[in-house]
């Protein structure tokens, strides 16, 4: 075996490590920053203070009661020190000794095995600026809207292994957290981000490998990608005897790679000490009590809930419940047009290929509830074809216009006139007689072809049941 194969099958074991800027020895690190009911959104710069702005202790105790974790009923801030120009006021305010979560879990699916992820904490703390490294040539610029506002940053435990299951775990909490509505989970406006600290060590090595820390992912797809780029580039640099060095690195989307942002500190570098402005959060027993009664519909009790009022097969129901936004698409269309099952057929088929070929979730894609609808009713009304709806689909994926527009504009109207297809389909029967005498010989299968000829002439416009009643006249016929 090779020392590259080596070091591949230690990755697969122990590759993937994400932590904490405080503690040293976690895995996986999500930041919220967006939040649904206890707090606003940044506006602008001058609205920022010392102080983060509320978040409902609901939310944070919301998340808590879905992952198993530790009631910490009393929770206190600290001041976090340090300097970079995304925080100009030189201290973060942040949970250290006391967060407002412990220790808890949730459970991730990879290829059909199960593995339990530890969560570590869930700490609330309040956002920095955002850097900007791609549009000021050899300069990089600060945007602070956002700083000030709160996030809540879930950190699990090292036990991630690969590339797959991150993406895994990440998708487990960006389901939960929306199902929750702690969180809207749109990771291209940056209300849900991921740390990622990666670390290999050769087999039999007791001891984990250094560290990088790639900061501020936002889409499951560049999650992988960082990964996949991160291991390669450590196993490189080991292979020829260099070190791995402790930094913070960026995730370059474009070149697809990793770059060195700034050397990485020890927890006792950002000299930590209690928040002085801010009281310590207590939750009462009544507090939690009322918090786990007014939880929202999860996952499965929507998919049992989609198979009784809409018959649903529980595979079709199972998919629609998984995520929040798909749910929500599923019940907005069904309000809309009443034809459930053709609804989920759609969507658990030509919709989710369209989401796994792009590698995108339903918020990123330019399909919305109102023309999902539309594309179901011109289907429903014979307005269109199940084929030409699937162009349109497709249409409509990369622009985003509306349905009808597109129909009218590309003449995709279905042809339901029966005369017209009437001299059609004679047309076609005419034209091909060794096909009908073989046909009415008893080759059945021939009747696809005839089919065939007529959506052929017609551009797939004809509508297909009157297309094979009429056929099926006249060849009886015959």
């Amino acid at each position: 075996m090779t020392d590259l194969e080596t070091w591949l099958i230690i990755i697969l074991v122990l590759g993937v490590i994400v932590s904490n800027l405080a503690v040293l020895k976690y895995s996986a690190k999500f930041k919220m920053t967006q939040f649904g009911k206890g707090s606003k959104k940044p506006t602008s710069n001058s609205d920022n203070s010392d102080q983060p702005d509320k978040l409902s202790d609901e939310e944070k105790q919301t998340s808590q009661s879905q992952t198993n974790a530790e009631k910490n009923q009393v929770s206190m801030f600290d001041r976090k020190n340090y300097f970079y120009p995304d925080l100009p006021k030189g201290y973060q305010i942040t949970q250290m000794e006391r967060p407002i979560v412990g220790e808890g879990s949730i459970s991730i699916n990879v290829d059909g095995v199960e593995k339990i992820i530890n969560i570590t904490r869930a700490h609330l703390e309040e956002d920095a600026g955002k850097s900007i490294h791609d549009l000021f040539d050899g300069e990089t610029g600060v945007d602070l809207n956002r700083a000030g506002t709160p996030l809540l940053e879930i950190v699990s435990e090292p036990e991630i292994s690969n590339a797959k299951e991150a993406v895994a775990y990440f998708k487990a909490i960006h389901q939960l957290v929306t199902f929750l509505d702690i969180c809207d989970g749109n990771m291209s406006q940056g209300s849900m981000r991921c740390d990622v600290n990666v670390s290999v060590k050769k087999v039999g090595d007791t001891v984990l490998g250094t560290r990088a820390e790639i900061k501020n992912i936002n889409s499951f797809k560049f999650i992988e990608r960082a990964i996949h780029f991160e291991v390669a580039r450590q196993i490189k640099l080991l292979e020829k005897g260099e070190s791995i060095v402790q930094e913070t690195r960026l995730y370059d989307s474009v070149k697809n790679e990793t770059r060195s942002m700034r050397s990485k500190e020890a927890a006792n570098d950002y000299r930590y000490f209690p928040e002085p402005d801010l009281l310590p959060v207590v939750i009462s027993d009544n507090e939690l009590e009322e918090i786990k009664s007014t939880l929202p519909e999860l996952p499965k009790q929507k998919e049992i809930r989609f198979i009784n009022e809409h018959n649903l097969e529980e595979s079709e129901a199972k998919i629609l419940a998984s995520s929040k936004a798909m749910a929500n698409l599923f019940e907005d269309a069904s309000e809309k047009t009443k034809d459930s099952s053709l609804i989920a057929k759609w969507l658990v088929g030509d919709v989710s290929a369209l989401l796994n070929k792009d590698n995108i979730s339903i918020e990123e894609s330019k399909l919305s509830s109102i023309n999902f609808a539309k594309l179901i009713e011109r289907i429903s009304d014979n307005t269109i074809s199940g084929k030409i709806a699937k162009s349109v689909l497709e249409e409509v994926w990369i622009s985003g216009d509306d349905i009808d527009a597109i129909i009218e504009e590309k003449g995709l109207v279905q042809i339901q006139d029966e005369s017209i297809l009437e001299d059609i389909a004679k047309k076609i029967i005419d034209a091909n007689p060794d096909q009908v005498n073989a046909y009415k010989g008893g080759k059945d299968r021939l009747f696809g072809f005839f089919v065939g000829q007529v959506m052929k002439e017609t551009q797939g416009k004809a509508n297909p049941k009157s297309v094979n009643d009429i056929l099926k006249r006249f060849l009886s016929n015959k």
